[in-house]
């Protein structure tokens, strides 16, 4: 008895100080590891097969691209941090408290850094479709650069102000050894739901949906004064738009919106990375999903795959291929 119960600790050799490892069937645990994994992998290959594509190819590093690039890389790290969720699903952290709180803080700035690219990338389809003709001078290649770094740098200072609590104090909110805990108080969650949710979404739906009202009545005036082979076209592309749009809206709402419904509700937010598992891999299933919404529809994305596959890309030259 007294082995069986040691089993179930994270460290048996510390008996009382250790936490209890979650009771699952066997059948249970091996469905996890596989989702878990499978979903780590998919994102990370995905989102690489982006950042190779733009990042060789000359011709699609255009400033919209640019953008995909970030995201691309923002959602291959989290890829990368499925990994540790992993080991959180499992209930027993290894790694110490100072890495449990630097992979909460990674995760954190990953994620911001994701949605602040989506709002830029709605900025950046809202200039070209509502104000094309002033589209190439008011996005530059040096404008969205410097856009994407500010992202970026804001995402890193406004986390490590959230969570300085937690980096100052890593082993503050662990109830026993094997534990990863973090815990952010009212008024931080409160800013973290606001400027990591609310706002951005509140952004990219309001320019998202401006985007569709010109799109469709430019498609209604083309209709009435062009032939009717072009108004098949134009009638396939308003749809195309249509489904789009919605899918990018639609799959983020319901990817994001648990996690920070959860962080509106508790009026003290003490999350254990282990109980909130679903709603934390349901946060990052966004990051898998990315790279199909925004670049799977894109011709030159498939393009670009098959000379990845094959290997045509170590060619000499092949850097200066036709991609559009």
């Amino acid at each position: 008895m007294e082995t069986l119960e040691n089993s179930e600790l994270c460290f048996p050799h510390l008996f009382n100080a250790s936490c209890r490892r979650p009771t699952r069937s066997h059948s249970e645990a091996i469905l996890i590891y596989v989702l878990l994994s499978s979903l780590s992998l998919l994102t990370v290959f995905l989102n690489l097969l982006v950042i190779i594509s733009i990042s060789h190819f000359k011709q699609l590093q255009t400033p919209t691209n640019i953008l995909l690039l970030s995201l691309a890389v923002s959602d291959f790290l989290v890829g990368l941090l499925l990994c540790f969720q992993i080991m959180l699903i499992e209930g027993c952290w290894l790694l110490g408290d100072g890495v449990c709180v630097m992979y909460q803080l990674f995760a954190y700035i990953i994620t911001s850094s994701s949605v602040g690219t989506m709002v830029l990338i709605s900025v950046d389809r809202y200039v070209a479709v509502c104000d094309p003709l002033l589209y190439t001078t008011k996005v530059t290649h040096r404008r969205i650069k410097v856009c994407v770094v500010l992202s970026w740098f804001c995402s890193s200072s406004f986390q490590g102000l959230n969570l300085s609590d937690n980096l100052q104090h890593p082993s503050r909110y662990s109830t026993c050894l094997g534990d990863c805990v973090f815990a952010i108080n009212y008024i931080a969650g409160l800013a973290d739901l606001m400027l990591t949710f609310i706002v951005p979404i509140t952004v990219i739906i309001v320019l998202y949906t401006r985007v569709f009202v010109v799109a469709v009545s430019h498609a209604r005036a083309m209709r009435s004064q062009i032939a009717a082979v072009t108004l098949v076209t134009v009638k396939k592309s308003e749809i195309k738009a249509a489904r789009t749009l919605g899918v990018v809206i639609v799959v983020f709402l319901i990817c994001v919106s648990p996690y920070f419904c959860v962080t509106l509700v508790d009026e003290q937010t003490v999350l254990n990375a282990s109980s909130s598992a679903f709603l934390i891999c349901l946060f990052f299933l966004n990051s898998c999903l990315n790279p199909m919404i925004y670049a799977f529809f894109y011709p030159w994305f498939r393009k670009s795959v098959k000379l990845i596959v094959t290997l045509k890309l170590l060619r000499r030259g092949s850097c200066e291929a036709n991609m559009l």
